[in-house]
């Protein structure tokens, strides 16, 4: 079991004034909105959920004298961002919508180039016919609308309290005496989106492109549309890094050219070939890539020829 008291950084002495004071500090310090980490912020309010009151203090430090103890978890309940929001005014804190992840796929020439892009896809908004409710809401009768039930187990001497979901609701807190005839419960339908983005020359695979508020309704909020940028094949070139690279199939009259016209984003080259043409091996032009990475245009020569 994980020293509630160290996680505050007060003695097992302390005052609950001390450890209101400490809690108050260190919340401040870890909150996410605040740029701190979110599971540090956890820790913290699960340890004040359990010493901050002193009749749930008297049964963790029950539990900790007792090796049979119940393990893990927070049993005494409480969201994290619902006490710190007790603690410093404003009510229950708003808990963000999750980020939606989509692949957004780039040609090679619009990552060259930059452009702007039209990029349709569906999120979830809230239901119009029930306000997101989902239907008529009747509140549990078993947990209270807290969606979650405490048990006591152990004996006279010493007790566990269990915080479990509440079968009777699902966790919800409360159930349906009517769906909803549009959404069937879920608050949610689909939209369909048409996103306008202005596509940054030369990015490349992996990069994120974030849009705030056009992802999926959950939490009674809007979360963010977050793109991993994928970059294809598009008429013959690709990216390599800050390379360019175009694949140039070649007849076998070419061969014997001095010269090749070769397509460019920036414009048509004519590009002298070597005396030995060796497949294997690219040609190059250098200073012809992507320019924010200084890269260089290559040419893969691939043979194409129809047998009569």
């Amino acid at each position: 079991m994980e020293n509630y008291y160290d996680v505050l950084g007060v003695s097992e002495n302390a005052t609950q004034e001390d450890i209101k004071k400490a809690f108050r500090q260190k919340s401040k310090e870890h909150h996410p909105d605040r740029g701190g980490n979110e599971e540090e912020f956890k820790r913290i309010n699960e340890a004040y959920s359990s010493i901050g009151d002193e009749q749930k203090r008297a049964e963790y430090d029950n539990q900790r004298n007792n090796p049979f103890a119940g393990m893990g978890g927070n049993p005494f309940g409480g969201d994290p961002f619902d006490i710190f929001a007790s603690m410093f005014g404003g009510g229950q804190a708003q808990r963000r919508a999750p980020d939606k992840v989509l692949e957004l796929k780039i040609g090679a020439i619009d990552s060259f180039l930059g452009k702007e892009l039209h990029h349709n896809f569906t999120r979830k908004k809230s239901c119009g016919t029930c306000g997101g409710q989902g239907g008529e809401r009747t509140t549990c009768n078993h947990c209270g609308g807290s969606g979650v039930i405490m048990q006591r187990m152990g004996n006279a001497f010493f007790q566990n309290v269990v915080q479990t979901s509440c079968p009777h609701c699902s966790g919800r807190g409360f159930n349906f005496k009517n769906l909803c005839n549009s959404c069937f419960g879920d608050g949610r339908v689909d939209e369909g989106m048409d996103l306008k983005m202005n596509i940054p020359v030369g990015i490349s695979d992996g990069q994120m492109i974030r849009a705030g508020s056009m992802g999926d309704f959950a939490n009674g909020t809007y979360g963010d549309v977050i793109f991993k940028v994928v970059i294809t094949e598009q008429d013959g070139f690709e990216k390599s890094n800050g390379d360019l690279v175009y694949n140039k199939f070649m007849s076998l009259s070419e061969f014997n050219q001095e010269e090749l016209e070769i397509p460019h984003p920036h414009g048509e080259l004519r590009v002298k070939l070597p005396k030995t043409i060796d497949t294997s091996k690219p040609l190059k032009v250098g200073g012809k890539g992507y320019t924010n990475e200084r890269g260089d245009f290559y040419i893969k020569l691939n043979v194409k020829h129809t047998r009569l």
